[in-house]
């Protein structure tokens, strides 16, 4: 293997192979981690500005201490990590469908890992959280009818852009009606979007949240010296 380029695990999944990658920048000199999935990428730690905010804006919007907080979507881990760096959290769930995915943090693969496994406060659930969102049990299998102070989500595209066609479900009025039935009264659901802010999630979001914003986040891409944006939607009860 290059030292410019290694392929530190790639495994089968029920949805498509999947790759976990690090590259390191000649100029720079610094590793970047890389999940691709099938053709796809998943993500990159080269662009983490938008999944740090996802944390920081959606806990911007709770009030209160001792916060019960979820992650959907483990990735890389720099939303999960972000959210740790808030005092207030006294316990943070991070669901994530795909096995390799949370193995990968527990043995020290990728960077961000060690920070997570080493937090108390940090726990790793194996489970589809669109599966388990839908259902009257609610996200944590380990604690039936268990509500959360927040809801985080990083694990498609964007609303219209899924990795999986029976996800699409979850972002209609009903699909989000159901997630905050999960959430404590003045909860907060805020998701990470590639894409700009789209009038038809905006108008879902609104039928289920009183309070509902749309952050656009600027970052600088250097594959290719532009400016670039992600989306952060942030709904409250």
């Amino acid at each position: 293997m290059s030292l410019f380029f290694e392929e530190l695990d790639y495994r089968p999944t029920p949805i498509g192979a999947l790759s976990l990658r690090r590259r390191r920048d000649p100029v720079s000199n610094e590793d970047y981690y890389e999940i691709i999935l099938g053709d796809a990428y998943l993500m990159s730690s080269r662009f983490t500005v938008a999944e740090e905010e996802l944390s920081t804006l959606g806990l911007a919007a709770v009030s209160g201490e001792g916060l019960d907080v979820v992650v959907g979507g483990l990735g890389l881990g720099y939303t999960a990590r972000s959210a740790l760096k808030d005092e207030r959290i006294a316990s943070l769930m991070v669901l994530d469908a795909l096995e390799p995915v949370i193995d990968w943090h527990k043995e020290g693969l990728l960077p961000v890992g060690r920070d997570l496994t080493a937090d108390g406060r940090c726990r790793f659930q194996l489970g589809d959280f669109f599966t388990l969102a839908a259902s009257d049990e609610g996200l944590d299998p380990q604690a039936p009818g268990r509500k959360f102070h927040a809801i985080l989500v990083d694990i498609d595209h964007s609303p219209s852009n899924v990795l999986d066609p029976k996800n699409a479900a979850f972002y209609q009025p009903d699909g989000l009606m159901k997630l905050a039935s999960h959430l404590q009264p003045k909860g907060v659901f805020a998701l990470w979007s590639n894409d700009p802010p789209a009038d038809d999630f905006e108008a879902a979001m609104a039928q289920v949240f009183p309070h509902t914003e749309s952050h656009i986040i600027p970052f600088s891409s250097p594959l290719n010296d532009v400016e670039e944006t992600n989306t952060i939607y942030v709904g409250r009860l």
